[in-house]
């Protein structure tokens, strides 16, 4: 009863995830983006290599910003990097806070108009 057999085929890969102190940063972006009128939809993929939170002006368009970490990235540019629409690359950083500043300092103008 107490022999734990493993599965055959071997240990099947993890799954990268964000953290609750993460996902709660920036689910408090999304909630003052939405606030101000600006985001209306999000989405969250999980994979093997990535974990990206996908925020949208509106449902059927691509991302406006994809927040994306990427842990084997960790030593190198850093795993966190926030992805504009066409796909580039508008921040790349070690921690969350730096990498999400360009999207506050727009939620600032968009409070102020």
């Amino acid at each position: 009863m107490g022999i734990v057999t493993p599965f055959p085929g071997g240990a099947r890969p993890s799954q990268v995830g964000f953290e609750r102190l993460e996902l709660n940063r920036i689910l408090d972006l999304y909630g003052r983006m939405v606030a101000a009128g600006h985001w209306r939809d999000y989405a969250i993929d999980l994979g093997r290599d990535a974990a990206v939170f996908s925020a949208f002006r509106r449902t059927a368009e691509r991302p406006e910003f994809r927040i994306e970490k990427r842990p084997a990235l960790r030593q190198r540019q850093g795993m966190w990097a926030l992805v504009g629409e066409a796909g580039q690359v508008v921040r790349r950083g070690h921690e969350l806070g730096p990498v999400l500043a360009p999207v506050e300092r727009r939620l600032m103008k968009l409070v102020e108009e």
